[in-house]
């Protein structure tokens, strides 16, 4: 299926690595051209060397989307995006002991403020010419929430409800907005926050696989970051048009389990 998205211009934040790595290629097989956004130049560059291989019609950006400035600046130096991905966020494991105020002010800057400031400004502009393509990239942590990711099932709680409003208000004015929610992806995150939790509850990060039980997973497997990649890329399509207001929960059906 043609998903006619050659030559549009698509925003990843958080796009150096796991997900929206894996949702940059996806773009880039479609013939759109892509920026990815991250903090870690050296991580960003070697994205760049991996999806050079599949287009060159790939951009750039470092900055550190937890400060208002820089999310201002980055709207500030192209703002006429087709489609916007929302997906850079690393809210720390924890329960409400664990986590100092400032980790949780650091946690919700970057994703929660992140996300809310991004789709501000950039539906602004979408709205104003009546077309494009919002996608968050929340987590199933808001819904099925756990005392071991207290600050993540605030904050992702808050994203979804933030993503149905505010869908409902951009489809007035053309321009869609969705949301992904995913359970445990194999990504880097995903291990970090593992390791967090082995810590945690036995004293050594090097735990973090014992906490891993495939028997228990869907598919007997953790997601993989091309499935959630793959979802966010076809939901773009003009192809289909009547989805906003949205999240969509990407889970194997563990929850129902």
């Amino acid at each position: 299926m043609d998903l006619k998205l050659k030559n549009k211009k698509v925003l990843i934040t958080g796009g150096s690595r796991g997900i929206g790595l894996a949702t940059a290629k996806i773009f880039l097989e479609e013939g759109a051209t892509v920026t990815i956004v991250g903090r870690s130049e050296t991580n960003l560059e070697k994205a760049r060397t991996q999806l050079e291989a599949v287009s060159h019609s790939i951009g750039t950006v470092s900055a550190d989307l937890s400060f208002e400035k820089q999310r201002e600046a980055l709207y500030a130096s192209c703002n006429d995006f087709d489609i916007v991905v929302n997906n850079a966020g690393a809210i720390p494991s924890g329960g409400i002991q664990d986590l100092s105020m400032d980790e949780w002010r650091k946690a919700w800057d970057l994703k929660v403020f992140g996300y809310i400031h991004l789709c501000k400004l950039f539906s602004a502009a979408m709205m104003a010419r009546k077309s494009g393509v919002i996608v968050n990239i929340i987590g199933i942590g808001g819904r099925h929430t756990t005392p071991s990711y207290i600050c993540g099932a605030g904050g992702n709680a808050a994203l979804i409800a933030f993503t149905q409003a505010l869908g409902a208000e951009t489809a007035k004015n053309g321009v869609r907005t969705y949301g992904i929610n995913p359970s445990a992806t194999a990504t880097d995150r995903t291990i970090e926050l593992l390791k967090q939790r082995a810590k945690r509850e036995t004293g050594n990060e090097e735990n973090w696989k014992n906490f891993i039980n495939t028997e228990t997973l869907p598919f007997g497997r953790l997601q993989n970051p091309e499935e959630i990649a793959n979802m966010a890329v076809m939901l773009c399509s003009d192809k289909v048009q009547y989805l906003s207001g949205t999240v969509i929960d990407s889970t194997g059906g563990f929850q129902w389990s």
